[in-house]
């Protein structure tokens, strides 16, 4: 649409303005940014037109989750990740789990097992970029260019992160909580990435995050990206009816 609209607006010039107003003309994004470009030829016009709303969009694919952020708390977007990644990552749980390489989660940091499954009952494996997989390195890079953009446009002074794999057999749970430890504050943001394919309000296994006396419940639906400061909500999982994966993770500044 905005493609259309552009060129329109190049022809309009080139059949309708003097000489002298030909040399520029300015498009004023919906954000308010302005855009400037040097009419020479109309497919000229045309090709900067396509580079700039390109460009503008990619910038722009990390608003919806911060601007959510900003307005409500909690920042949600449903499409933070594409499906392939989605899958990927996805695969890359069946088969950590084939292998037993999915652990008990510990709580606090000093990894204490709870072994009675009393107070969270989801099995982990950690991510690392050492361990060369693509869509593992595809969601980390993804992480990256979001820290970036945050630290850019919120001064945020993120510099580093963590993420592991999180798997919720049937009937698993985990209790309501806080991310940030209580003797270490490195924690300033929880990022949540769900996987799951046509999860369902009676699948269960929903985010439940706390505030104000509100309680707002998100379904894991594959894509979904969920994010809010780790040290300030409360939120739980409520007892999956099945398997439920997600990519569990935190931005630090240390």
């Amino acid at each position: 649409m905005v493609f259309f609209f552009c060129a329109f607006v190049a022809l309009w010039q080139l059949l309708f303005l003097s000489k002298a107003e030909k040399n520029t003309f300015v498009i004023l994004y919906k954000d308010k940014s302005v855009f400037t470009i040097s009419i020479i030829n109309t497919a000229a016009i045309v090709q900067k037109i396509i580079l700039f709303t390109l460009k503008h969009n990619m910038t722009n694919s990390f608003d919806l989750l911060i601007n959510t952020y900003l307005d409500n708390n909690i920042g949600i977007d449903t499409a933070f990740l594409n499906k392939a990644l989605c899958n990927g990552l996805q695969q890359n749980i069946m088969h950590l789990q084939q292998d037993g390489l999915m652990t008990q989660a510990g709580i606090g940091n000093h990894q204490v097992k709870d072994d009675n499954q009393k107070m969270r009952g989801d099995k982990i494996y950690w991510m690392d970029k050492s361990h060369d997989n693509i869509f593992e390195q595809e969601f980390l890079q993804r992480v990256e260019d979001f820290i970036a953009y945050l630290n850019q446009t919120c001064y945020t002074g993120i510099n580093g992160y963590e993420f592991h794999y999180a798997l919720y057999e049937k009937g698993s749970f985990y209790k309501r909580h806080k991310d940030q430890f209580k003797n270490d504050s490195n924690r300033k943001y929880s990022l949540i990435s769900y996987l799951n394919n046509d999860w369902l309000e009676a699948d269960n296994g929903q985010l439940v995050v706390y505030q104000n006396g509100t309680a707002q419940k998100i379904l894991p639906q594959s894509q979904t990206s969920v994010f809010f400061k780790s040290d300030e909500m409360e939120h739980e999982v409520i007892m999956a009816g099945r398997s439920r994966m997600s990519i569990t993770g935190w931005l630090k500044r240390m």
